[in-house]
């Protein structure tokens, strides 16, 4: 119920009643209305915490306002930057490419001049030269004994410590296994040793 209404409510009933139930009226009018002081003084308040709400929303708002105009600077100033590194990188590229045909393009002259100038000194050199000799064939002998065993190179063996380990002559593991480089035996392979123990 509204203020004014509560009011008029209150004065109808004090002009209505008789004197003593008008003393009573009145006690009761005095305590409505220093609940009505009270409310209208609680209205007040809130109105002014009110009052100051809509000025903080106010700043808030204007203080927005100015950082959606700065980003939207910023976001000019932002494409802006893209625009000119988009532009930068593309120059770079196109130098890029530009310096790399120049470059493999003095490399190449140059390959070509060491190729010819190697070729030139090579055949000097091949003119120059005598044919190298030509080893004379290897040739094996069939006189060795025909009866032995059969030895598998181990890890540090060489033909001569073979040869000491099963009392066989050296000679005759090379002419029985005709091997032509007796510096070069192979670990795991199999030799027959002639007349070896």
């Amino acid at each position: 119920m509204s203020l004014r209404f509560r009011l008029i409510i209150l004065l109808a009933t004090l002009f209505v009643l008789p004197l003593g139930l008008r003393a009573q009226t009145v006690q009761s009018a005095n305590a409505e209305l220093a609940n009505l002081r009270e409310d209208v003084r609680l209205l007040v308040q809130r109105i002014g915490e009110l009052s100051l709400r809509v000025e903080q929303l106010e700043n808030e708002n204007a203080r927005l306002a100015k950082t959606a105009t700065s980003a939207r600077e910023n976001a000019a100033t932002l494409n802006q930057l893209n625009a000119a590194i988009a532009d930068l990188s593309r120059d770079i590229k196109t130098s890029s490419a530009q310096t790399k045909a120049e470059v493999l393009a003095v490399v190449g002259t140059q390959l070509e001049a060491m190729a010819k100038q190697t070729n030139a000194a090579l055949d000097a050199n091949a003119r120059t030269r005598s044919p190298a000799p030509t080893p004379p064939p290897v040739t094996f002998s069939d006189n060795f004994p025909k009866q032995g065993t059969s030895y598998t190179v181990q890890t540090g063996d060489t033909l001569s410590k073979i040869a000491k380990k099963t009392g066989a002559k050296l000679p005759d593991i090379i002419n029985a296994n005709r091997i032509t480089d007796p510096s070069k035996v192979l670990v795991g392979q199999t030799l027959f040793i002639p007349g070896g123990h």
